[in-house]
């Protein structure tokens, strides 16, 4: 099980069926702003509040990448929606 680094903002969910490190990066802040088309991030909490599942699946593989993550275990195995905004939610917590 991957351990999280709390420092880092790192926080471990189940995801795609085994538990997954996300991280809020800098790296992973400017792939979000780009598929939201945002101008910068203080419009994020707004814009989360309407998400298409494309979106979402593009916000959950940021943060895969940022906490070191491979985001194809998006493909590979099935994702609920209540799991994955539990994610991209703690996600962004752990770093507040």
């Amino acid at each position: 099980m991957p351990v999280p680094n709390p420092a880092r903002g790192e926080v471990v969910v189940p995801l795609a069926g085994a538990p997954r490190r996300l991280c809020l990066t800098l790296g992973a802040l400017a792939r979000i702003e780009a598929v939201l088309r945002l101008d910068d991030w203080s419009a994020l909490p707004e814009r989360f509040g309407r998400l298409s599942a494309s979106e979402l699946l593009a916000v959950l593989a940021a943060l895969l990448e940022g906490g070191g993550e491979d985001p194809a275990v998006l493909d590979a195995a099935p994702v609920s929606i209540p799991e994955s905004v539990a994610a991209v939610a703690a996600a962004l917590a752990a770093c507040a």
